[in-house]
């Protein structure tokens, strides 16, 4: 029995690989759905934009539920981290809508830095209630463009798109500004 002493070309990984982009950003490509171009489009755009916007959200809960702090920490660590998978799952969700439309979903969180709406918070770690309000403004500008692009894709006849972001975006954004905003109510101490 001998042994080769050249390397087996097939099990060698092909490093160093580099490609042309075969769809731009922006662009959509047909699919047999039953949407027009135009409805697919705008559609996309604004469904990127929602994505970028909720790629940010879901950081920003990440990043305030490790920077929790005081006597509601626990309560809140769990909060934020249980938002930030939802969250998550939106981003997923929003994700596959683009690309199922023939777009190019946002991914590249240089991109997403570049195409969101929501301000860069401070680098280091705010009070709870900055924090909290971060997160309700930044909800906020989701529901806002959600809400806004739910009816304006209603109208192009694309149905999916504003089922996503009526039953999935702006029922879970509604839901959780419901849950921060509550933690940020000052309630009176009963005396007895």
């Amino acid at each position: 029995m001998t042994t080769s002493s050249r390397p087996v070309s097939s099990s060698q990984p092909w490093l160093h690989q580099k490609g042309k982009v075969i769809q731009e950003f922006g662009t959509v490509k047909q699919f047999p759905i039953g949407l027009s171009y135009e409805a697919r489009m705008y559609s996309c755009q604004r469904l990127n934009n929602v994505l970028a916007d909720t790629q940010i959200l879901y950081g920003l809960y990440k990043k305030h539920h490790w920077l929790m702090r005081g006597a509601t920490f626990y309560q809140l660590h769990l909060v934020l981290d249980k938002h930030a998978g939802e969250q998550l799952e939106l981003v997923d969700t929003i994700a596959e809508r683009v690309q199922s439309l023939g777009g190019v979903a946002v991914g590249d969180p240089r991109h997403v830095a570049e195409i969101t709406s929501i301000p860069r918070p401070p680098d280091g770690v705010e009070e709870v209630p900055a924090m909290l309000s971060r997160l309700l403004e930044a909800h906020e500008t989701i529901l806002i463009d959600a809400h806004d692009a739910a009816s304006r894709t209603g109208e192009l006849g694309d149905d999916g798109t504003n089922d996503l972001l009526v039953s999935q975006v702006i029922r879970t954004g509604e839901l959780q500004a419901w849950f921060l905003a509550e933690h940020l109510v000052d309630t009176p101490l009963v005396r007895a």
